[in-house]
């Protein structure tokens, strides 16, 4: 799938447009502020995830073992 680009202005300060031409340098910046901000703001399919793990029965499984057995942890912790 191709990525569609859109242009943005933003407003930084002096020091920091002068150091993303020195370190990233010219034509690099936008690759790395896409980069940078991704994570912050492009949520993965979490719902399709959690199905797909649901889905699979045999870790279901592990997980309501694992789950159940931290109830007798509790109950077996000195107070």
């Amino acid at each position: 799938m191709r990525a569609v680009h859109k242009k943005l202005t933003i407003t930084v300060e002096e020091e920091v447009y002068d150091g993303l031409h020195q370190i990233i340098g010219r034509g690099q910046i936008s690759t790395f502020l896409n980069s940078l901000a991704r994570a912050h703001v492009v949520q993965p399919e979490i719902e399709a995830a959690y199905q797909e793990m649901a889905a699979e029965r045999e870790r279901e499984t592990e997980a309501d073992e694992w789950t159940e057995n931290l109830i007798g942890d509790i109950d077996n912790e000195a107070r």
